[in-house]
């Protein structure tokens, strides 16, 4: 994949819209690469400026030798958005050796950018985990990723944000942790680094997107700001997400004054989210609340993922249902209409 005339560093510095890609499966549990290849047409044509595959929303045991999908998946997407501007970002975890296997696959693929999970280091001391990024950043640039525990994330305290933030190849931060202290202190521990005009900061807090994107972070003077999301969010309803972003950017060029409306809109970001991500059952449901919805819109078939223990929780459709009902505004049910025969075709 040749996206080497776009400037996507650039774009990845101004602040992107970069959905996390799902895995659209048969009722087999088998790829189904025309809904696959639907995925990425749509997040394309809704106005997203990348994508991030082989990530949690794409379902980590793709990894798994039963299914061996990690590079068929990645190559799919570099195939079907062949010749487009999008940021190409891939999902990199495991161990390093298993890590720098899979960065060298996205690299051979084309792909701009490593999204580097760190859950598989579990309690490894902090030196060898920053060998580790600096092992992998030798292949591509790093897109850091703070993992919320709740999902196998690790808390990191200031100290590690500020080493991390020295390594020359990490050029962008997933600030994910959904907690506030937690979010500060990668945001100060960039400021420390000396690197905050060269780490682009990316929210994955979906419980505080509206916020996180409009808020300017000050600390000892120095001020910084969260430009673009990196969101599993964002795998839904992502033309209005990608319209609700270019308006927050207008709100910051102009000064950044915010009314009541932000606030608001904040809330209604958060509720969808909670009703998504299944967050009442501790987000066992996140990735099926998100296949639900690419169901609905008949963009997959249906909502399986290939650990069949995977599914929506008691409550959570009635709970997608009312926050459909609630936010039209927040919903693109309509371009998805008009649009989804072009992207089965």
């Amino acid at each position: 994949m040749d996206v080497s005339k776009a400037n996507w560093k650039l774009k990845l510095s101004q602040g992107a819209v970069i959905p996390a890609h799902p895995l659209a499966l048969t009722v087999e549990r088998k790829l189904d690469e025309r809904h696959q290849r639907a995925l990425a047409r749509y997040y394309r044509a809704a106005g997203a400026d990348g994508v991030a595959v082989g990530v949690h929303s794409t379902q980590f045991e793709i990894r798994e030798k039963q299914y061996g999908l990690y590079q068929p998946v990645l190559e799919l997407a570099a195939d079907t958005l062949k010749g487009s501007d999008l940021i190409m970002v891939a999902g990199v975890c495991g161990k390093t050796d298993q890590a720098l296997a899979e960065a060298k696959i996205a690299s051979d693929l084309g792909y701009n950018a490593a999204l580097l999970s760190l859950a598989a280091m579990g309690d490894a001391p902090v030196d060898e985990i920053l060998a580790h990024v600096r092992a992998i950043g030798a292949v591509m640039p790093i897109i850091g990723f703070y993992l919320q525990p709740a999902v196998g994330g690790r808390i990191f305290p200031y100290e590690f944000w500020c080493r991390f933030a020295e390594i020359e190849s990490v050029i962008a931060i997933k600030i994910a942790p959904f907690h506030r202290y937690a979010t500060q202190d990668v945001l100060r521990g960039v400021i420390a680094s000396g690197r905050s005009e060269e780490i682009t900061l990316y929210t994955g807090n979906d419980d505080h997107i509206v916020l996180d994107l409009l808020s300017p972070f000050q600390y000892g003077g120095k001020t910084v700001r969260m430009k673009g999301g990196l969101l599993g969010h964002w795998a839904v309803w992502t033309e209005r997400a990608a319209a609700l972003h270019r308006e927050i950017k207008d709100v910051v060029a102009q000064g950044g004054a915010i009314d009541d409306q932000w606030l608001i809109r904040n809330g209604e970001v958060t509720d969808m989210n909670a009703a998504i991500f299944d967050v009442a059952n501790h987000f066992h449901g996140c990735i099926a609340g998100i296949h639900e919805v690419l169901r609905r819109q008949g963009l997959m078939q249906g909502r399986w993922c290939l650990n069949p223990k995977e599914e929506l929780s008691p409550g959570q459709m009635e709970e997608i249902d009312r926050v459909i009902a609630a936010y039209p505004h927040l919903v693109d049910d309509g371009f998805v209409k008009q649009n989804l025969d072009s992207w089965l075709s």
